[in-house]
């Protein structure tokens, strides 16, 4: 048992972490290990792989990531400014690569091959991003002499036009909704919100008429029937067959059936072979990180604190229900991986250390008292 009177980093640590967030944090992370023995060895037969092939590389990138969440969670909230700008600088140069030099895979190139293992920088940016924006919002807020939202409008145009070319609208669509969310809670007048929604409304118009692969998304969501819709027609097709209770392990037959079953569509295998109420566990599991954040954030007295916090939590939440949401058939497909669940190394660890420092400033801190705080304790006592 750690006491309270032990001053070495690790009490410090225990006795100011969120125990329940970073509970609800590993038990996804586990369920994800276990989940992945029944989504990828359909995958892996048909690739000529071992049967558990990609579920010993599941946990092997789950080693990094659980050393990831729990390092970053030490820092303090300066040195998780430090971490991001370094991620983002990193992460950036990485995006603009994969236009030169990056691996084609169904016609995007997001990935960059590195000593045998594909890295997706996207993912790394993401976390690094909600942390500087947050940034900029607060200074602006705090120094009349920056342009922090300015500033923090470039910085989202420089991330989403790398994105885009590559293309991923769905990782540009996530940060684009976290941005825009960021800026309403760093204070945003209503009469902007409202300019800010019509904006965004016009430019997935915009998208829908001049970029095909958009077009060709949104009229396979508007037509269930039609071809491009396999694999949301096989998710739910798994959702009625698991029922409550599923199928039991290894006796689902629709994830044979089901490209990238380990991967964007592992919820839907989930529902076939252990029903929906374990989907339903996972769905609040993802619930307590999001309400256990949030209620963190709301909390904070630091401006930058608080938004980062926020934004961080958004950015986990936001990706676990475009995930959910396209499995239930709910909106057009977006290549997403569910976090702590899917395959994908570059997502669980990028998802890892954006929660470590998610974990990092939602722990306890000593509150500066007030000079009328202390002056009404010294009456209170005199």
């Amino acid at each position: 048992m750690v006491s309270r009177a032990d001053d070495r980093a690790f009490a410090r640590w225990w006795w100011t972490i969120d125990r329940v967030l970073l509970g609800a944090l590993l038990s996804l992370m586990a369920l994800g290990l276990l989940l992945s023995l029944a989504a990828s060895p359909p995958v892996a037969e048909k690739l000529g792989v071992g049967t558990y092939h990609f579920t010993a590389r599941h946990a092997m990138f789950l080693i990094p990531a659980v050393i990831a969440l729990i390092s970053l969670s030490f820092l303090s909230p300066r040195q998780v400014r430090r971490v991001a700008l370094v991620v983002f600088i990193v992460s950036l140069v990485g995006i603009i690569l994969t236009l030169f030099v990056g691996t084609e895979v169904k016609g995007s190139r997001r990935w960059l091959s590195v000593v045998g293992f594909t890295i997706q920088p996207a993912e790394f940016i993401k976390p690094a991003f909600v942390i500087l924006t947050a940034f900029l919002f607060a200074e602006g807020s705090r120094r009349q002499d920056l342009p922090g939202r300015l500033l923090a409008l470039f910085l989202l145009a420089m991330v989403i036009a790398p994105l885009i070319a590559q293309p991923d609208f769905g990782q540009a669509m996530l940060i684009a909704i976290v941005w825009s969310a960021m800026i309403f809670l760093a204070g945003l007048q209503w009469r902007w919100v409202f300019a800010l929604g019509i904006a965004g409304f016009g430019g997935i118009i915009a998208a829908y008429f001049y970029l095909p692969h958009v077009t060709a998304r949104f009229n396979s969501f508007l037509d269930p029937a039609a071809e491009q819709n396999y694999q949301v027609n096989r998710s739910i097709e798994s959702f009625e067959r698991g029922g409550w209770f599923g199928e039991g392990p290894g006796e689902g037959i629709v994830k044979r059936r089901l490209p990238d079953s380990h991967t964007d569509f592992v919820f839907a295998v989930t529902a076939e072979e252990f029903g929906i109420i374990v989907c339903g566990i996972i769905v609040m599991l993802f619930a307590v990180v999001v309400l256990r954040g949030l209620m963190h954030a709301f909390k904070e007295t630091d401006a930058f604190v608080r938004l980062a916090l926020a934004g961080l939590i958004l950015l986990f939440g936001g990706q676990a229900f475009i995930n959910m949401a396209v499995n239930l058939q709910l909106m057009p497909a977006k290549g997403m991986t569910l976090p702590f669940i899917s395959y994908g190394g570059s997502s669980m660890i990028a998802v890892a250390m954006g929660m470590g420092l998610a974990l990092a400033l939602a722990r306890r801190r000593p509150r500066p008292v007030r000079f009328t705080e202390y002056r009404g304790a010294r009456e209170a006592f005199a």
